[in-house]
């Protein structure tokens, strides 16, 4: 008997992992950019981790907390993969169940990426010279979903059941760039109230400005950043903090690039937590309460 329910409690759960609700966002169709291949998920021996490729039009999957510790609050989270792959797990999957621990609603997005073939890791890593030009199209393909995704939470946030002003955007190296073209191209209904690039692609990729209603931001980065983006974290740190807007930095000396959710037995291991504690101090979500001993 207790086999038997251990067996039917995983189904349970194997069947509510699965049956998460996949939106469908809005887009405009690109007259420039054509996708041959269809969308595909695949372990990548290269990065050892599971990515997404071929995005040819942009969605989210939702993950919800449960009703008795969900706060209102949401992240729509944008993994990075150089505009060629999303790591889905590290940096989008993983992301959102420690989030909705939490309280917190994760939206993770796919945006549009590069056509590629059947080994788009590979294709990136032999794009050489020629990348700037190759994801120059893309990139704005993908902020333009960035801004969908943002709009599309806020319209029916009821349904979810989620404060409209507590909206935030998290991005992951070229998701940071989209969450930085996000923060620079908003209207009132797609402005995130919150954004947390990690380890972001800004100064070679399109570059930034200080919006006038700029919202709250914390920045996560490395110093040992093998793709030179520590520098990048800086600048946006400053520019935010100059400008008077509230804004966090944490600058971990080791951690690499495109550490996510990944164990590595460095600091930078917990740099989920103190986005956390930024966002309480920022009033932005508020503390699960502990369960009585």
């Amino acid at each position: 008997m207790k086999t038997t329910t251990v067996t039917l409690f995983c189904l349970a759960l194997s069947m509510t992992t699965a049956a998460q609700e996949i939106i469908k966002l809005p887009y405009e169709e690109s007259s420039e950019t054509a996708w041959q291949k269809p969308e595909r998920q695949y372990y990548s021996e290269i990065w050892n981790t599971p990515v997404v490729t071929n995005v040819s039009s942009p969605t989210m999957q939702v993950f919800r907390p449960r009703k008795d510790i969900a706060n209102g609050t949401s992240v729509i989270v944008a993994p990075g993969g150089g505009f060629y792959a999303l790591s889905i797990d590290s940096e989008g999957n993983d992301v959102a169940r420690w989030l909705v621990d939490k309280g917190i609603t994760a939206f993770v997005l796919k945006y549009r990426l590069v056509p590629t073939g059947d080994e788009a890791v590979a294709e990136l890593n032999e794009a050489g010279d020629g990348f700037f030009e190759i994801v120059k199209p893309i990139i704005s393909l993908a902020i333009a979903d960035g801004l969908g995704a943002v709009s599309y939470v806020r319209k029916n946030a009821a349904r979810f059941g989620l404060d409209p002003a507590k909206i935030g955007f998290m991005g992951f190296s070229a998701g940071g760039t989209v969450t930085i073209g996000v923060a620079n191209n908003y209207t009132a209904d797609s402005r995130p109230d919150f954004i947390v690039p990690v380890y972001p692609a800004v100064s070679r990729l399109g570059g930034f400005s200080v919006p006038e209603d700029a919202p709250p931001m914390l920045v996560i980065c490395a110093a040992d950043d093998n793709l030179g983006l520590a520098t990048d974290s800086i600048e946006l740190f400053a520019a935010w903090n100059d400008a008077g807007v509230s804004a966090g930095l944490h600058m971990y000396s080791k951690g690499d690039h495109g550490f996510g959710m990944r164990k590595n037995g460095l600091p930078s291991d917990n740099w989920i937590e103190r986005f956390y504690e930024w966002s309480i101090a920022e009033g932005i979500t508020v503390p699960v309460a502990e369960p009585p001993p």
